[in-house]
């Protein structure tokens, strides 16, 4: 077989990269990362926080609603339920279906609904946060109607 000088020069060409240039690149891609990481979760973490004021906006909008066909608003026993099934009181004689679903907040937990509130007079509603329980701090914290501008 001949061997030909282009061959010798191509098989140069299609040499790997060594292993110290694969760990720079590995190494600038950790900075980065580092550096952009904080970023891009506290910005995850704000749209949450901003998706369940805007659920609480629409479960409240339906609320009223509901308050202007039956002249209260549902109990604390019947809960947001009220708003997408008719309840059981034989005097809720205006009942439309408020909400097509009821809407769980970012971290898969259901709201939390309490009437009379505890924090406003007609109600409360509310998520318990990423942790699903009462109280907290940050994205743990309890986020309600009462934090809504």
């Amino acid at each position: 077989m001949i061997d030909h000088p282009g061959r010798r020069r191509l098989a140069s060409l299609q040499r790997g990269f060594t292993l110290i240039e694969i760990m720079v690149v590995v190494v600038i891609i950790g900075i980065l990362a580092a550096l952009i990481a904080p970023t891009v979760i506290s910005r995850v973490d704000d749209a949450q926080i901003s998706r369940v004021k805007n659920d609480i906006r629409a479960i409240e909008s339906a609320l009223q609603l509901f308050r202007m066909d039956n002249y209260r608003y549902p109990t604390t026993d019947e809960g947001l339920r009220a708003l997408v099934e008719r309840p059981n009181d034989p005097n809720v004689r205006n009942w439309r279906p408020y909400l097509s679903a009821l809407p769980r907040d970012p971290w898969d937990n259901p709201y939390q609904y309490v009437s009379p509130g505890v924090r406003n007079p007609d109600y409360d509603v509310f998520s318990y946060g990423a942790d699903g329980r009462p109280g907290g701090e940050g994205m743990n914290a309890d986020i309600g109607n009462w934090d809504i501008d």
